[in-house]
């Protein structure tokens, strides 16, 4: 499902990724950890292309796209990519002047170019899913962080992407307001949505993850199963990182 080769991007002088190479199978749940700094949100910004790397491949599915000096993607294949990605960040994003079905249904509506009425019905579907249909009228300054968190994650789902990519969806909220969000992810993971999540909650990683990988100063140290890796690594760095994070 996502191939990605010699993956680098820099901010000026600053080499944020030095060259990432990981493959993930379709209706696998992948968990990136490691310490802050190591590149873990800029890795998902650039499979989303919302930071543009500047060397490397990456492929989702039948889509690849080529990085370089002299090989930038058109527009057209950006978008194509994009639309196979959806995107769930630590603040939410909301548009605060739409109501929650608003949210949902403006990406059908702008970028799929579907009828109000099927966007609304889809919409109202996805909300049931996440356990927010009575919310449906609602604004997001309305509803708690768990709340919006999910009208998030049902949007992401919205456009049918192959791929969703979830950057620290628990960072901002209490335990018992995460325990909601970790529940609707947990059920995505479970009915086969392939995802990708950079987290600092080490017992979501142990009870979804298919594959974990641990990123320090913009490289893959380690990778392996939640057993390998959290309970089982001789990596003394990862062993440090563990030490630290408190669930």
């Amino acid at each position: 499902m996502i191939n990605i080769k010699n993956l680098h991007k820099s901010f000026g002088d600053n080499e944020i990724l030095k060259g990432i190479d990981l493959r993930i199978a379709k209706g696998e749940t992948t968990i990136v950890i490691g310490p802050s700094g190591s590149g873990k949100t800029t890795l998902l910004r650039c499979i989303n292309l919302l930071e543009m790397p500047n060397k490397g491949t990456i492929s989702i599915g039948d889509n690849k796209l080529v990085f370089g000096e002299n090989k930038m993607p058109t527009e057209k294949e950006i978008l194509t990519l994009r639309r196979n990605t959806g995107m769930v960040f630590q603040g939410f994003h909301l548009f605060p002047h739409m109501t929650v079905v608003g949210n949902i249904m403006e990406g059908l509506t702008t970028v799929l170019k579907q009828s109000k009425k099927v966007a609304h019905d889809k919409a109202l579907k996805l909300l049931e899913k996440v356990g927010l249909l009575e919310k449906c009228n609602s604004y997001p300054h309305e509803l708690s962080g768990g709340q919006q968190q999910r009208v998030a994650i049902a949007r992401a789902m919205a456009i049918e992407p192959s791929v969703l990519l979830f950057d620290e969806p628990t960072s901002a909220l209490d335990p018992e307001l995460a325990a909601e969000v970790l529940k609707v992810m947990k059920e995505l993971s479970l009915e086969g949505m392939t995802m990708v999540v950079v987290t600092h909650n080490m017992s979501f990683a142990r009870d979804v993850a298919d594959n974990i990988i641990f990123m320090d100063n913009g490289l893959i140290i380690d990778k392996g199963t939640p057993q390998q890796l959290l309970s089982n690594t001789t990596n003394v760095r990862i062993k440090q990182f563990l030490n630290l994070v408190s669930d």
